[in-house]
């Protein structure tokens, strides 16, 4: 009967609310590209159509993790769906008040769905999320502004070796957010799930032409003023980085909505359907302390539980490995310049992707097209323990959900979540408490 449950909702899915995709255009100055070239076009819009084809099925990574005995359903789990069964007794937040004044007035505390917390201010959840592209490279733009703030955040693979956050602001505001940098096809997926625009610094001309062509181009938003920055972009001059020019933009997510309202865009609230949150520690057998994620010799990190604040903290490369002259892995704490806090998260989920070329031109530029549909497999740590999981993504826009390998839902603490995006190629190597992640792809 369960499994017949299961089978009914999942034919539901294509009824979760998509995006609004009103056509809203906006004069044009000037832009750039991710090497530097100009063109004209809008301050607002970009649309990324998912890729021509559906991704192939991902296979199993290389994983020394024991999955399930039983065979996984592909039925992935929505919300109303089912509730957590009598075996997994685990408990929504109770995010409530409590019993004061205003509780006696039957005040309703508006919760994040991003986060499972209440906002830092109610009037935040009333707009579109921004999904702001942060640099991580080169090193010396670090520490980056925002990453704190965010509600959730995604690092990903681009290209030589590098790696780029893509942040969700919804909760929470944050006057100095990058430095922005330029814009991917991956970023297609991230605008389309949480409805949100898109803020980035440029792009390469095959991934602007993409994006520009498609439904999300309204929700484009890059720096594109005669004779400067327009707001809420800002110009803040970092010194000795190569390649200087595209490291200068920053942005102000407090200043946004003035300007959007300014320039008759569509930022009204969205109905955004994300995963469940629980303060109870889900059943486990799997303990886990610290998270590797191996994307490069140049890019690398880890998260490190920390029992006494329930959180994850991030330590990032501070050069670049090499076997051959004797220079090992070597980490620093990631901070945040805006709050001076590590980088941390409360939830961090390894998630495995096809990542493909479209053509052989691409392939020469590592020019990526990461396909975030349909469904495959993760991995959610929480409260430093491991649940081997899947996700599933079956409409382009609408969020992807978290289910155990068997198709029962997982719970999230509340709080902020960091996903590291790999290949489905890629390789864990399980040491005690320590798992490492090797990105590869095929």
């Amino acid at each position: 009967m369960l499994y017949n449950l299961r089978m009914n909702f999942f034919t539901r899915i294509s009824q979760i609310a998509r995006v609004n995709t009103a056509d809203f255009n906006f004069p044009c100055k000037r832009i750039g590209t991710h090497h530097g070239l100009r063109l004209t076009f809008g301050l607002l819009g970009l649309a990324l159509l998912l890729t021509a084809c559906a991704a192939p099925p991902s296979p199993t990574p290389a994983a020394v993790y024991a999955t399930p005995d039983s065979a996984p359903t592909p039925t992935p789990f929505q919300p109303g769906a089912l509730l957590p069964t009598a075996a997994s007794p685990i408990l929504p937040v109770d995010a409530s008040p409590a019993p004061t004044a205003a509780e006696s007035l039957n005040l309703v505390v508006d919760i994040n769905p991003l986060t499972g917390l209440p906002p830092a201010d109610p009037v935040l959840l009333e707009r579109r999320p921004l999904a702001i592209k942060i640099s991580n490279f080169q090193r010396e733009i670090r520490p980056q502004y925002g990453l704190t703030l965010t509600d959730q955040a995604f690092e990903y693979y681009i290209e030589w070796g590098d790696t780029r956050f893509i942040g969700i602001f919804y909760g929470n505001n944050s006057e100095k957010v990058g430095p922005v940098r330029s814009g991917r096809f991956f970023d297609e997926h991230v605008a389309r799930m949480f409805k949100a625009f898109l803020v980035f610094n440029y792009a390469d001309p095959r991934e602007w032409n993409y994006l520009k062509g498609s439904d999300l181009y309204p929700f484009l938003v890059i720096p594109s003023c005669t004779g400067g920055v327009c707001p809420p972009f800002f110009v803040s001059r970092i010194k000795d980085v190569e390649d200087a020019e595209h490291f200068t933009n920053y942005f102000d997510t407090t200043r946004f909505n003035d300007f959007a309202k300014e320039k008759g865009v569509n930022n009204s609230r969205q109905t955004l359907r994300n995963g469940f949150f629980s303060e109870q520690v889900p059943a486990s057998d799997g303990q886990v302390q610290r998270i590797y994620t191996t994307y490069s010799e140049r890019s690398y990190n880890y998260w490190e539980y920390d029992i006494a604040t329930r959180k994850y903290l991030r330590y990032q490369e501070t050069a670049n490995m090499d076997a051959e002259a004797a220079v090992p892995e070597t980490y620093a704490p990631l901070i945040d310049a805006v709050t001076n806090q590590q980088v941390n998260a409360e939830n961090v989920v390894v998630l495995f992707v096809s990542h493909t070329f479209a053509n052989k031109f691409n392939a020469e530029d590592e020019v990526y097209n990461i396909h975030l549909v349909d469904e495959g497999l993760a991995y959610v740590f929480r409260d430093g323990v491991v649940i081997p999981a899947r996700w599933a993504r079956p409409e382009k826009d609408q969020l992807f959900f978290l289910t155990t390998r068997e198709g029962d839902p997982i719970f999230l603490r509340p709080g902020r979540t960091f996903y590291e995006v790999i290949g489905v190629t890629s390789t864990l190597i399980q040491n005690g408490l320590d798992w490492r992640f090797i990105f590869q792809t095929p």
